[in-house]
């Protein structure tokens, strides 16, 4: 079977087979089946997901890796290899991360054969990118402590740079994710009597007006960020004043002090409504992904494998703010991530990441193998 056979089916198997965050059990005995057929020792330290390992002929150990989780949306595309799972599709191209590493790990065996593996390799099949922080539960397991990795890579396809391209940047590459809600309490009455309720509608106006303006009045309008108001609700019925209210959204930003400055004037907005309305309003942050952060040392070794290959540099001014768990890893070693293209305007292949249409050729994925191999084989360890 030739490389492309192989990338072409294996993706596509995975594509048809989509599993959400923590739930990749058939995906995971799917990795499984494949690293027995090459005799390569591999663990599963939480539920779901495989670490396999190689010994390589020096000290030295990088790790590559990649998601496996799908995402609950329902697929549109009238392709042979559809998603046969209802509500459920790889519309973040995680499906071809893991073809990519798996076309990866069959090269790193057969040099493993012949005795020409140049350093220890780490191949990472990690579930619930999408939710749950997948890395930071893999990381917070210990299993890693063994390997002793000196470095880690890893890529996500980009519909928005064309087919041949690679996006990169030192230092942060995406943006932290952190979810806030709001939560309000007022006091109920009956709408002939109005007067003696105290409206969580009327807070929640305040609230979503306030909110919209923290961009635009508080943030350094030369950075890049995001307060995403996602989804509110007020009421109970249609007869009486609102009690209860709910608001939840997403913020996106790269630099800290931002997240820090969008975080206080949450708080603020949160007392005034208490001020003025008379409603209880709590504020509530779960802590998402922190920003990916590419280490610089390893800028270099990513430069010579790109051009190597031939392959389009892409050096970004600005991170992306996608939210991305590969930003755990850098808590265990040095740690780059790159965006490869996957844009063809003559395929159709020009739909983002997390629509219903998302789509890309298999080839761009052995470029990402050849990426890899090209950093494994480089003697870029000094």
């Amino acid at each position: 079977m030739s490389e492309l056979e192989f990338v072409k089916n294996t993706r596509r198997y995975l594509h048809q087979h989509p599993e959400l965050s923590m739930q990749e059990y058939e995906t995971t005995a799917y990795i499984e089946s494949f690293l027995n057929e090459l005799d390569i020792p591999y663990e599963h330290p939480i539920s779901t997901g495989v670490i396999g390992y190689l010994k390589g002929n020096s000290n030295q150990t990088i790790a590559y890796r990649a998601d496996i989780d799908a995402l609950p949306i329902q697929e549109v595309n009238e392709i042979s290899y559809k998603s046969i799972v209802d509500n459920v599709m790889h519309a973040c191209g995680h499906d071809g991360h893991t073809t990519a590493l798996m076309l990866f790990t069959k090269r790193c065996k057969a040099l493993y054969d012949k005795g020409q593996l140049p350093h220890n390799v780490v191949f990472i099949y990690q579930p619930s990118e999408e939710t749950e922080a997948g890395a930071n539960q893999l990381i917070q397991s210990k299993v890693f402590d063994k390997y002793n990795i000196d470095k880690i890579y890893g890529i996500h396809i980009m519909p928005f740079e064309d087919v041949g391209t690679v996006a990169f940047k030192n230092d942060e590459i995406t943006a932290s994710a952190t979810e806030y809600r709001f939560y309000l309490n007022g006091l109920s009455s009956h709408v002939a009597s109005k007067e003696e309720g105290k409206a969580a509608s009327e807070a929640m106006m305040h609230i979503l007006s306030q909110v919209s303006q923290i961009q635009q009045f508080h943030l350094n309008g030369l950075n890049r960020n995001i307060v995403h108001i996602g989804q509110f609700n007020v009421g109970e019925a249609i007869n009486t004043v609102p009690q209860n209210g709910y608001l939840e959204g997403t913020i996106r930003t790269y630099d800290t002090n931002d997240l820090q400055i969008v975080k206080d004037q949450m708080h603020k907005i949160a007392e005034s409504v208490e001020l003025l309305f008379s409603v209880t309003c709590s504020v509530k942050f779960a802590e998402g992904y922190p920003p990916t952060t590419n280490d610089v040392t390893l800028y270099k070794n990513v430069k010579e494998a790109l051009t190597k290959l031939n392959l389009t540099q892409h050096e970004l001014e600005k991170p992306y703010l996608f939210g991305e768990d590969f930003s755990f890893y850098r808590n265990i070693a040095p740690s780059y991530f790159v965006f490869f293209g996957t844009r063809n305007i003559q395929k159709d292949y020009i739909y983002g990441l997390h629509t219903n249409k998302l789509n890309f050729d298999e080839e761009v994925l052995i470029s990402v193998a050849d990426y890899y191999t090209a950093l494994l084989t480089q003697g870029e360890i000094d």
